[in-house]
């Protein structure tokens, strides 16, 4: 199958006060130092790399005991809500490179603008071992990068970090994958709002590719965007540990890579977010190179034309 060119622009994100630690800013030097861009180029793709966002505290937020950081967390969801609008408004393909997972309110708040205006709906596609959908009420520890879910269906208002009428991704959008480490009071809003769930044990019973066609399916039906946000710790932590949130039996190598080459025959991909990755845990960058591979896959990249590495 010929790979289609696609426009695809880089965003970096140098996030981390999101996570409650240190190390998750330096992921998109380490995604660029693994060469996420020529991996592209290399499969015929136009990239742009737009830099890395920069922003100040928001002081028209408050601060608030149970959103840490939720001045700085603001300001880059405003700023990569606004980025990742324009680079899908322009018909090009918004690759976020994170950066803690709390950047997803801004990204997909962004591809949810545009998709409203495109008249579609817009799934998202959540690999991840955490469901994130806890809000400054529900949270344990007041971090924001657990948020982001219930952010972008509008179940996480603290405080009007985007306008209240802004276009929001419907619960029942999303579906989650890899899923492993859920907290009670998630359990409960994740049952209430109908976010779909597949965590590993019905991955164990059903195989990745069962599930991944029910999704692609669904999608498919419905005309909708799809906007993909993978976090390192989908992996299993012997494949990937660079990362500030394990949780031992994630998904393979393999399993990840079926992922991205059935998403990448699907043509649904409209957007991607690579998050917490931590390149202070990583073993020698193999991490990033697993995110680099895995990138690869989704833009076409097939087995036939995956390089030896060196040993």
């Amino acid at each position: 199958m010929e790979v289609q060119s696609r426009s695809v622009t880089l965003i970096g994100v140098p996030v981390e006060e999101g996570s409650g630690r240190r190390g998750a800013a330096m992921g998109p030097a380490a995604l660029r130092i693994a060469g996420v861009d020529q991996a592209l180029i290399d499969l015929g793709h136009d990239v742009r790399d737009e830099g890395d966002i920069h922003v100040v505290p928001a002081r028209d937020l408050p601060n608030h005991p149970k959103a840490h950081n939720l001045r700085l967390i603001g300001a880059y969801t405003r700023a990569l809500e606004a980025s990742t609008y324009d680079a899908a408004a322009a018909g090009r393909f918004p690759l976020i490179l994170g950066g803690d997972h709390s950047l997803s309110m801004g990204s997909v708040s962004g591809m949810a603008r545009y998709a409203a205006e495109k008249g579609r709906p817009l799934f998202v596609l959540w690999l991840d071992a955490h469901s994130d959908f806890n809000s400054p009420a529900t949270s344990p520890s007041g971090n924001m990068h657990g948020m982001p879910v219930a952010f972008f269906s509008g179940q996480a208002e603290v405080a009007e970090i985007l306008p209240k009428d802004r276009p929001l991704v419907d619960p029942r959008n999303v579906f989650q994958v890899g899923i492993r480490s859920v907290d009670p009071s998630e359990r409960v809003e994740i049952q209430k709002h109908g976010v779909n769930v597949f965590d590993m044990r019905s991955i164990d019973e059903q195989g990745i590719a069962a599930t991944m066609r029910h999704i692609v399916s669904t999608i498919e039906r419905a005309n909708g965007l799809l906007h993909v946000s993978l976090d390192v710790d989908f992996l299993d932590p012997d494949i990937a540990p660079g990362v500030g949130t394990t949780v031992p039996g994630g998904a393979t190598f393999r399993e990840a890579h079926l992922v991205m080459e059935m998403l990448s025959d699907s043509g649904l991909v409209s957007s991607l977010d690579l998050v917490e990755l931590n390149p202070f845990l990583d073993d020698r960058g193999k991490s990033a190179r697993v995110l680099v591979e895995l990138t690869a896959s989704l833009f076409g990249r097939r087995i036939f034309d995956r390089p030896t590495r060196a040993a």
